[in-house]
Formats: structure tokens, sequence, C-alpha cells
């Protein structure tokens, strides 16, 4: 698998629809509680590491990794001593 760029995940993601694409630094160490978004989220790690818990599953997520959430999902998010780069295509 090619890594993106962020010029190519912002084309795909407007592609998938997603209408905004953001680029999010966080920092070491990092605690976000249970929270939930009024977007979808298509997500791609480009630095760093964090967990993302969804319920009872837990995923470690590391450069190269990526995900989706839905809209409304409650999730809360660890990240990790290096903190984290993460691009985020959000469908409003």
């Amino acid at each position: 698998m090619t890594t993106p760029t962020l010029d190519s995940f912002t084309r795909q993601a407007h592609a998938q629809g997603f209408d905004e694409v953001l680029v999010r630094e966080w920092p070491a160490n990092l605690v976000l509680d249970t929270h939930t978004h009024p977007f979808s989220v298509s997500v791609y790690v480009a630095r760093g590491e964090y967990w993302l818990s969804v319920g009872d599953q837990v995923q470690h997520l590391q450069a190269g990794d990526s995900f989706r959430l839905d809209r409304d999902m409650d999730h809360s998010e660890r990240y990790g001593a290096q903190g984290a780069t993460v691009w985020v295509a959000r469908s409003n």
C-alpha cells in the first residue's frame, strides 16, 4: 500500500463525500474522555500513536494506520508520549 500524502488523502476524502479535511496536532499524553462528534470522520495517523476506545474495543493506532468513525459515536482517545499528527476528513 502506498503511503498517502495530505493532497491524496484530501482528494480521496472529497471523492468519498467528506466535505472538510483538517490536520490535527495532539500533544503528548493527552487524554480525551468519552465524547461524540456531530459528524462522521475518516482519519489517517500521519505521526505518533494513540489509543481509540469505542465501547469495550480499544485500538492502538500508529503512524500509517487509518479508521472511520460514525457521527454521534461515543469514544475516548489517549495519545502517546510523542503526541500525534492526524489527518481528519469530516462529513458534516
